[in-house]
């Protein structure tokens, strides 16, 4: 009831592949991923509906549950508009003839997917938590619902901040919000089930005649905490699968872990190109499977899971970002498609999810400088060469053979020849200011 993160059973083929084919399975594997959080918000959005009747949570204490469930639809929106993004972005990408471009525009969809991903299963344990007090305010009338109404908004506040920080799309804070997710998981198990403890004590207090174990399963079984809200280890934090391999069912299977083989080469190939992160994937890994690290959220992944993913030094050289960890400042972004032309591109099809701004991408000084003519920015643009006025020059001539508009993915091949050309990197980031 939850709509935890969907994981399917079957393992892909994995070949050799060439350029051209690698960025079709890096597709393939970001149109997988997308498709199990598209499935789960799905899930979560039925369940808000159902909590909202008259007859449920949504009618019951004079309403007074319904900004809960507000606050559960309103966060849904901004998943679902992340995850529309990402499928934009994925089909352009297919529209590009350039490989190059083509993995560099499904790295842009990275922080939109992660954020998706990681706010769907924090959605599913907000949802939980309003089932379990559908349940409280129907059978349990010695536990009253101004302290059932106070535990749900105390949650509430434990899940805003990781949500606020997801919902920006910020790449920056929806990586750390992502690394931490398994501690925060690990909060609100602890909470769930102290409430329940706490509702349990009050309805034997009253006389309810009610077996504890009866009333444990029935609490349990309104949950999909087995899904979302993973179970408590019995004594100290379990250690995630030291020991990982392949089962004979296809299953990726170690100590505490258990995870489908496709779903593990769908995030192992986003993680091979920088769509994900392995610090965020490995976050994932741990939620996924159920066995939570409750105290060391930063502890490093076991080995087998580290290779399962890919991991290695030039791996995690791809992901040393911010000017924190970098110990310098922050480099300049060089918007590919020069924004003083905005309007000219908005014609041609680069608005909402493939803005320019989305077509960003993080120099060296000395090399953006360059780019456009040193240091004076008003005398570079008098340089024939000067990337901002070569680009348009380029375009422009483009349209006039043509004798019509460019389109998209025209513009696109066209950027990324000289791209090439220049020396710049298609690892795009967002030049937005969120």
């Amino acid at each position: 009831m939850g709509g935890a993160l969907w994981v399917p059973v079957a393992a892909p083929a994995v070949e050799p592949s060439s350029e051209r084919q690698q960025a079709t399975q890096v597709r393939q594997a970001l149109f997988g991923a997308l498709a199990g959080v598209e499935r789960s918000a799905k899930g979560i959005s039925g369940s808000l509906s159902q909590l909202a009747g008259r007859e449920r949570l949504g009618g019951r204490a004079n309403g007074a549950f319904d900004r809960s469930i507000g606050y559960g639809t309103h966060q849904l929106r901004w998943i679902q508009s992340a995850l529309g993004g990402v499928a934009s972005q994925a089909n352009a990408a297919w529209e590009v003839e350039a490989p190059d471009m083509e993995l560099g525009i499904l790295h842009m969809s990275g922080p939109r997917l992660q954020a998706a991903m990681s706010g769907a299963t924090l959605l599913a344990a907000w949802l939980d938590f309003l089932s379990l007090a559908d349940v409280v305010l129907s059978q349990c009338p010695f536990y009253s619902a101004e302290k059932l109404l106070a535990d749900v908004r105390r949650v509430q506040s434990m899940i805003e901040p990781s949500m606020t920080a997801l919902a920006s799309l910020a790449p920056g804070q929806v990586e750390a919000t992502a690394v931490a997710m398994p501690g925060l998981m690990g909060e609100l198990t602890r909470e769930y089930q102290s409430i329940r403890e706490a509702v349990r004590e009050a309805s034997e207090r009253g006389g309810q005649l009610m077996a504890a174990a009866q009333f444990a399963e029935m609490l349990t079984l309104v949950s999909a905490m087995k899904m979302s809200l993973p179970r408590l280890p019995p004594a100290a934090p379990a250690m995630l699968g030291a020991n990982m391999r392949m089962g004979s069912n296809g299953v990726m299977v170690g100590t505490q872990l258990v995870v489908s083989a496709e779903w593990m080469e769908w995030i192992r190939r986003l993680v091979q190109v920088g769509v994900l992160s392995v610090p965020a994937a490995g976050a994932a890994v741990r939620i996924q499977a159920g066995a939570v690290m409750m105290s060391q959220v930063r502890q490093d992944l076991p080995q087998g899971v580290r290779d399962a993913l890919g991991d290695g030094p030039e791996v995690r050289g791809m992901h040393e970002t911010g000017k924190a960890g970098a110990g310098m400042a922050q480099r300049p972004r060089h918007h590919v498609m020069p924004a003083e032309h905005r309007e000219w591109f908005e014609k041609r099809g680069f608005s909402g999810d493939m803005s320019i701004d989305e077509f960003c991408v993080e120099l060296e000084l000395a090399h953006h400088q360059a780019l456009h003519g040193g240091g004076h920015w008003r005398l570079g643009r008098t340089w024939p060469r000067e990337w901002n006025q070569m680009i348009m020059s380029v375009l422009r001539e483009a349209e006039a053979v043509t004798g019509r508009m460019l389109t998209r993915s025209q513009i696109l091949k066209i950027v990324a020849r000289y791209m090439r050309n220049y020396g710049i990197p298609m690892n795009f980031t967002s030049g937005r200011r969120r």
